[in-house]
């Protein structure tokens, strides 16, 4: 129930955002709109007011809004408009009649929406819950290749040792112990750390991108502890459950999670013996590792688990909540279209690609975990249906936006034969997209 809950309400909301975006900009430019449709489908609810039919339809996956004067067949059958085009005469109202300008920004209203949605929410979980950091400051590895002239003595550091003092600063969370690297005066520092103990001198750099240099050279110590255990995987047919701590690999014994991955990945396809404690019990359990293809082509030993990080709220001011939004905004959308450039190139598995299975197990999961996990999800969600509507598919928002390219460089408008056949040919692709997304759903389900 918390799953179907979850998923509807995140449809729901992100939907209704989207649709409402264009509803009001084609209100700004003096657009009609006809139809406000959150659904798909046949009508299950709606009243008519002010010349505007609100509808709820039985479908939850998509949403319509139907302008006044925009021949638009397809989508009007796919998104429950009419399914036949009634005769018209060209009225102020009529969306086909409004400048290019206008049309543009009434069909990108929507993706801009979704945008600013996941601003706000980005920037009211940080107002509300703060910045999430780890509660340590145990450096798993230092990376020497990336450490600027003058810190090459850290990577000295022993392996799993915990700084507690840098300069001035007595860190104790990761965050702020990188934060203190970063923000370090040039000139001489001393780094201390425990277990074991050690004085390490370091000349902290005068360039502030040099600093941070330092910082993203170090590597957290992560417990061998399981946080999530795939269907069907190897763990779950072992009998691993989430919250047991691994502690050795085929008679090797492992005190960390990147030990863990290293003994893992030398095995693909191998019998292991798995040693693990659970409370205060030690068992001992086989799995059979899958032999998955490493992103440089090498085999490596999955055994389809993640690991378990114990995460701290750290209050953040507004100017820093703002700036944190931004920067979350920003950068979720710079990895969804890395993603799918690298699905693109085939850099990527297209069996990464999920469908509403894939986001009824997430949804439910981010809302297990807590609210503010859950909104992170929605506005994560958000930005990835904004690029997704973004692309230039005819019946999305990025084909309209495509014919509109294609009217301001031949200086006249596309038919409407024209786009009512390419949107037929675009309606063809996005549900090829569903029915392989779909199907990949299907196999993770079975474990295939």
């Amino acid at each position: 129930m918390m799953m179907i809950l979850a998923t509807i309400v995140l449809l729901g909301v992100l939907i209704l955002v989207h649709e409402l975006g264009h509803f009001w900009a084609a209100k700004a430019v003096g657009v009609g709109v006809e139809r406000f449709s959150i659904g798909l489908g046949p009508r299950v609810w709606g009243f008519t007011r002010k010349g505007t039919e609100y509808v709820l339809a039985v479908i939850p996956l998509g949403g319509y809004v139907k302008m006044q004067g925009m021949n638009d067949e397809v989508m009007e059958q796919v998104e429950g408009g009419a399914t036949e085009a009634a005769p018209w005469e060209p009225q102020p109202g009529d969306f086909d009649e409004k400048p290019l300008w206008a049309r543009a920004f009434v069909i990108s209203a929507g993706v801009i929406m979704n945008i600013l949605f996941a601003f706000v929410v980005y920037t009211a979980v940080y107002a509300f819950w703060g910045s999430q950091d780890y509660p340590t400051t145990r450096v798993y590895s230092v990376e020497s290749d990336s450490l600027p002239a003058g810190t090459e003595a850290l990577a000295e550091m022993a392996q799993g040792a915990t700084v507690v003092q840098v300069g001035d600063e007595a860190p104790d969370t990761w965050g702020a112990m990188l934060d203190a690297f970063s923000d370090a005066p040039a000139g001489p520092v001393q780094v201390l750390t425990e277990e074991p103990s050690a004085v390490i001198e370091v000349e902290s750099p005068a360039e502030e991108a040099e600093r941070q240099r330092v910082a993203r050279s170090l590597r957290m110590w992560l417990p061998p502890m399981v946080g999530a255990v795939e269907r069907g995987g190897p763990a779950e047919t072992a009998g691993v459950e989430v919250g047991d701590v691994i502690f050795s690999v085929a008679g090797a014994e492992v005190s960390s999670w990147q030990e863990l991955q290293r003994e893992l990945w030398a095995r693909p396809g191998e019998r292991v013996e798995l040693g693990l404690a659970r409370g205060s019990a030690e068992l001992t359990r086989v799995a059979v590792l899958d032999d998955a293809e490493g992103p440089n082509g090498e085999r490596l030993g999955l055994l389809r688990i993640s690991s378990m990080v114990e995460t701290i709220d750290v209050p953040v001011g507004a100017g820093e909540a703002v700036v944190a939004g931004v920067a979350e905004t920003v950068g979720t959308t710079a990895l969804i279209l890395q993603f799918l450039g690298r699905l693109f190139t085939l850099d990527v598995s297209p069996r990464e690609v999920g469908s509403i299975g894939t986001i009824a197990v997430v949804s439910g999961r981010a809302a297990e975990a807590g609210i503010s996990t859950y909104l992170q999800f929605m506005a994560l969600f958000s930005i990835n249906l904004a690029v997704l509507n973004m692309l230039p598919i005819p019946v999305l928002d990025g084909g309209h936006m495509m014919f509109l390219g294609i009217e301001l460089v031949r200086g006249r408008k596309l038919t409407v034969k024209q786009r009512l056949r390419w949107s037929q040919v675009g309606l063809l692709v996005v549900l090829g997209i569903m029915v392989w997304a779909l199907g990949n759903d299907i196999l993770r389900f079975f474990g295939l």
